[in-house]
């Protein structure tokens, strides 16, 4: 059930103590290695199940992972790797996952995940980028891995494992690795601010970057998501690629609380809940598509769940969810580069502003800015920068981004947003996410929110095309769901819901239909540079002034 609103004096006293107890966390905060923390966990919890790869059957307590752990880390030690030194790892969704994780950390070394759907050219990049020295890769993925060209100058051929195929004479093995090793613990000397991941950003704008992020960057950033929590949870459910950074999160997440982690193999919209269901998750994160998803199917809000993070839902989606699942539901900004920037909490659940995405997480600082540099005003938009303990370190092997990103200690998002008297935050869309018509500023993500209601729409992506008149038009690209064909009936509904939610000058002039929508292959975010590159930007679609398709 959703709690009433309250009125300003009462949301200013319960947002008042919201910050008193974000400032009590920081202060009871304790710093922590990961392989401090994974050491830790099997003492206290050593019989409970750390993680369970459900559909492949694999799954380890927290004392099988401690030791497995560290008999990785001197398998490890023995190939050859040292402190700082880069790994590759382009693993699916397994056990070997996130052991080779833990084994990395205590050894002091750097893992660089590499997406399983990376092209040659686009492995070769990261690697070469990295400069890394071995790599750890799935036999299924050997083929494309070993057809790089040019191959990475610094990655001798030898210093490859092997995972998922059988030993041979002329390949290393993950299993061989593993025979004559003990798993006594590592005498490393292991520092919360020594790097861990160079993690890629999806690289919409061009090549990926690689984020670097330490200990103490994976310490805060599990320590922050759970800071709200009312109760430890014990089964948590996180179903995307473990080499993105959110799976990784999860799973320290769990491990803080004691908690097991059901890694699914794959992200799936439709098979998500059932997950649910079945293993009585009480944590999750939820995409907007899972929920529209649950909702378009009617599917049972009967769970188990107590708690779901909904980051990037419209208010509608969640208002739903929580309708039909009666359960607490979070909202958050973040990014791998920052880990959370701003939370809703337990403290205000329902009662937060309408579309606020909160507001400041622990251990951040954050600020408005306006393009010359000064801060904006109570309400005004502005552009996010941050700082705080445990952001990333910065760009690897990228001096001009750092210096056009950093300013000091602050780090520029990139994103718009506004903040409220209280403290709370709307996030409003991208600094180059912006349609500029007749002087009004028009936020893509606004208007691609409004659009996505319409039930046969799948997604949606909006972006400027250039006007004699106007200076710049909106253009929609609407891609719909499986079964509905484009026609003047759903384009006119698509133009009669954006009238009804939209100012007059945000709703776009130009409607087009795109069987699917490009995207990139580490994040799968719609890729709107290549909507952009297109010769004539009107051909094919619908002027809603001229009443005609161009």
């Amino acid at each position: 059930m959703i709690p009433p609103r309250l009125r300003p004096p009462e949301l200013q006293k319960y947002a008042a103590n919201a910050f008193s107890k974000l400032e009590a966390m920081e202060r009871a905060y304790e710093t922590i290695t990961i392989g401090q923390l994974v050491s830790m966990r099997a003492r206290t919890h050593g019989p409970t199940t750390a993680i369970d790869v459900f559909e492949s059957g694999e799954r380890a307590t927290y004392s099988e992972m401690d030791k497995l752990s560290n008999k990785l880390a001197h398998a490890l030690r023995a190939f050859g790797v040292r402190k700082c030194d880069r790994i590759g790892i382009m693993l699916p969704n397994c056990i070997e996952f996130p052991i080779l994780w833990f084994a990395i950390a205590k050894l002091g070394a750097i893992m660089v995940p590499i997406n399983m759907r990376y092209t040659p050219r686009e492995i070769e990049y990261v690697l070469t980028d990295t400069q890394a020295s071995f790599a750890v890769v799935q036999g299924a993925a050997w083929s494309v891995f070993s057809s790089m060209e040019p191959w990475p100058e610094h990655l001798v051929k030898g210093r490859i494992i092997l995972t998922g195929q059988p030993s041979s004479e002329s390949t290393t093995t993950l299993d061989k690795l593993l025979k004559s090793v003990d798993d006594s613990p590592l005498d490393e000397d292991i520092r919360p601010d020594d790097l861990l991941n160079i993690q890629y950003t999806s690289g919409t704008t061009g090549f990926p970057k690689g984020c670097m992020l330490t200990h103490d960057y994976w310490g805060v950033s599990s320590y922050q998501g759970l800071c709200w929590d009312e109760q430890p949870y014990r089964r948590y459910l996180s179903a995307k690629p473990f080499f993105y950074g959110d799976p990784q999160g999860d799973l320290l997440r769990s491990y803080r609380q004691g908690g097991t982690l059901f890694l699914a193999p794959q992200l799936s919209s439709t098979r998500f809940i059932g997950w649910v269901k079945q293993h009585r998750i009480e944590w999750c994160q939820v995409t907007e598509l899972i929920a529209r998803e649950a909702e378009v199917a009617g599917v049972d809000g009967a769970t188990c769940l107590k708690q779901t993070l909904n980051w990037g839902s419209s208010p509608e989606t969640i208002r739903d969810f929580r309708k039909r699942f009666r359960v607490r539901t979070q909202d958050a900004y973040g990014m791998t580069e920052i880990g959370f920037g701003t939370l809703t909490t337990s403290e205000l659940d329902g009662l937060t502003p309408w579309g606020s995405v909160g507001i400041r997480a622990p251990f951040r600082e954050l600020r408005l800015m306006n393009e010359d540099g000064s801060p904006t005003s109570i309400g005004e938009i502005g552009e996010l920068w941050v700082r705080g303990r445990g952001i990333l370190e910065g760009y690897w092997n990228k001096p001009d981004a750092n210096a056009a990103l950093f300013q000091g200690e602050w780090f520029k998002t990139g994103d718009l947003m506004r903040r409220d008297e209280l403290g709370f935050y709307w996030l409003v869309g991208r600094i180059k996410d912006m349609i500029r018509r007749s002087g009004e500023n028009i936020a893509a993500r606004e208007v691609e929110a409004v659009i996505r209601e319409i039930p046969e729409v799948a997604d949606v992506a909006a972006v400027p095309v250039p006007d004699l008149k106007r200076g710049e038009e909106a253009k929609i690209y609407v891609e719909l769901r499986e079964g509905i064909t484009p026609d003047d009936l759903i384009m006119h509904r698509i133009l009669d819901h954006a009238r009804a939610q939209l100012a007059s000058f945000k709703v776009p002039r130009y409607i087009a239909f795109a069987r699917a929508l490009p995207r990139t292959t580490s994040s799968n975010k719609v890729l709107k540079r290549e909507l952009t590159a297109v010769n004539d930007p009107f051909a094919g679609a619908y002027d809603t002034e001229e009443k005609r398709w161009r």
